[in-house]
């Protein structure tokens, strides 16, 4: 089985004590978000789980403190790191850039490029965040991070109630199909002047003409590549329609990151998110609070989906 950590928060930045904990115990607890007392027994060990797809804006406490421990990881691994040229309005607990690429450099030093995917999403227009705003600041962020990855992973923002509500103060604005495509040719051009495949992200518009394809974010082509084998795994069903994305088991929990992105889906206030952190415990085999007696523990049912290759003497 493939293991995101996570969509719903970020792991590396916040709670890699805790992962690590879990990996050395060999499982975890992870509530179900639409019924937060149906509990479920997830197995790290690596007769079950194939491959771990971190997610992060700043795995730094990560790299400090756990550099022994990934590189040490029995399990195979990579990152989706976003780097985004957004300020401290719309990314408030973000880092300052230039310590955003010392610890991208970091980190692809230390575990290698191929396992270093970078985010340049969500693509967002504002009064003074327009699209020379974007061609601009892509490249100057393209050209620090081009020797240290493979691929950009890029998207356009998506209009969820959570995340309109929390940019309200900001006149952000959907641009229209044209400028769209006008603005994907021009990172597209930049993207491979220096080298870097560019794809999309649960993204309805077709860019292939222009040279960028749909991506997949829980890649199975990466994953048998660091694992030697072929993934059998059918599309996640739980995600969007327009993501292609193969199914994969998230042990994050919503309301949880302390970033504090306004576009952000999976906050819904920086209340509960305070509060939820506050409950954090990195001994507990759940990533905040602890179980109660309404508590439901279920055993997640989980095998390897990678069928190795053969091999020849």
């Amino acid at each position: 089985m493939i293991i995101s950590a996570s969509r719903r928060t970020d792991i590396p930045a916040f709670y890699s004590d805790w992962f690590f904990n879990r990996l050395r115990d060999g499982y975890l607890l992870v509530r179900n978000p639409m019924n937060i007392h149906q509990v479920s027994r997830i197995g790290l060990t690596p007769d079950v789980v194939d491959c771990f797809v971190f997610w992060t804006k700043n795995p730094a406490v990560m790299i400090e403190r756990h550099s022994d421990d990934l590189q040490k990881m029995q399990t195979p691994f990579y990152f989706q790191f976003t780097v985004n040229p957004y300020n401290k309005i719309i990314e408030p607990f973000v880092p300052e850039k230039k310590i955003i690429f010392d610890t991208f450099i970091s980190l692809a030093n230390l575990i290698g490029k191929e396992r270093m995917i970078w985010r340049y999403d969500p693509i967002i227009i504002t009064d003074s965040i327009d699209f020379n705003y974007h061609v601009k600041y892509f490249e100057v962020i393209a050209k620090k991070l081009a020797p240290y990855t493979d691929k950009c992973i890029i998207s356009f923002l998506d209009f969820y109630k959570k995340t309109q509500r929390n940019m309200q103060a900001i006149p952000f604005s959907d641009p229209s199909l044209e400028q769209k495509l006008e603005l994907s040719r021009k990172l597209y051009t930049t993207a491979s002047k220096l080298g870097l495949k560019l794809v999309t992200c649960a993204e309805r518009l077709d860019l292939s003409e222009i040279g960028i394809l749909h991506g997949k974010c829980i890649d199975p082509n990466l994953i048998a590549h660091l694992c030697g084998g072929k993934v059998l795994a059918k599309k996640d069903k739980n995600q969007r329609e327009e993501c292609g994305c193969v199914e994969s088991i998230d042990i994050g929990t919503y309301n949880t990151c302390k970033h504090g992105c306004l576009y952000c889906y999976a906050n819904f206030n920086r209340e509960i998110v305070e509060k939820q952190a506050s409950l954090h415990n990195p001994l507990s085999p759940l990533l905040f609070g602890e179980l109660t007696k309404n508590d439901k523990i279920t055993v997640r049912e989980m095998k390897s989906i990678i069928e190795k290759q053969p091999e020849f003497l």
